[in-house]
């Protein structure tokens, strides 16, 4: 194995570990609150690969309480699944009262990356864009809080991190076809993406663009932001809100 990658999961930034520290135990704080008041949130987790989904999602679950939280990381739709109305199967993934979903990309697969990979139709791509206001208003309004992540990258960035899980053999499963494709399709990624941003983001689903070349600064502001959302028990005085020159509401 090359030296430097062993030397790069070994690298540890003493304050980054502090702050993620005193989040994650806001965090427990907060999943507290939610299984007590009977809440439920669903953390949506997009953007394009490479940019630090899976991560960000670990560090927030990690030292959660497994049995009031779900992560949600849906592979491709069965035959059967092809034939149901097309958020049906991800309906049946929403949190329960007292629950926390995080979904490993959602739903929006098909406002990004199906119809720039061309594995959904034009009409099935015009029909999602319709409908998906219309449900996450119906979400919303039954008491669920929706958040929706999008986790930037730049060009150089991704092809350097693509690299990387080639080199990588702790990495190369996550090594998917469309990763493969994702810089050829750079322009088109982005041009689905202007059009999510626009049809999409609500004043009670607003997108959340997370846009920091360091996923570290990426997590610590998620984690920030979904804190900053709930009035939660024992909330420290210490923690502090997003930094709005890193997130950007839509």
């Amino acid at each position: 194995m090359d030296n430097s990658i062993i030397e790069e999961f070994y690298q540890v930034n003493p304050k980054y570990i502090k702050e993620l520290y005193f989040l994650q135990v806001e965090l427990l704080k907060l999943q507290k609150h939610i299984k007590e008041k009977g809440m439920r949130m669903a953390i949506l987790f997009e953007g394009r690969d490479t940019a630090g989904k899976g991560a960000a999602i670990f560090r927030f679950t990690q030292f959660l309480n497994p049995r009031e939280y779900s992560t949600i990381a849906l592979g491709k739709p069965t035959k059967v699944q092809k034939g149901q109305w097309y958020f049906q199967r991800y309906l049946k993934t929403l949190p329960n009262a007292g629950e926390i979903a995080f979904f490993d990309r959602s739903w929006y697969n098909r406002a990004v990356v199906e119809p720039a990979m061309g594995f959904c139709s034009e009409a099935q791509y015009f029909q999602f864009m319709e409908q998906v206001p219309a449900l996450e208003k119906m979400l919303t309004d039954d008491g669920i809080i929706l958040v929706k992540f999008w986790f930037s990258i730049d060009k150089e960035k991704q092809s350097q991190r693509i690299q990387e899980r080639i080199d990588n053999p702790l990495k190369q499963w996550k090594v998917s076809p469309v990763d493969l494709a994702a810089q050829k399709k750079w322009d088109e990624f982005t041009r689905y993406k202007g059009l999510m941003f626009d049809k999409t983001s609500t004043k009670y689903a607003p997108w959340i663009n997370i846009n920091s070349p360091v996923r570290e600064v990426s997590r610590i502001q998620a984690m920030r932001y979904v804190l900053s959302l709930v009035d939660y028990a024992d909330r420290s005085k210490k923690l502090l809100p997003p930094d709005k020159s890193i997130l950007k509401t839509f």
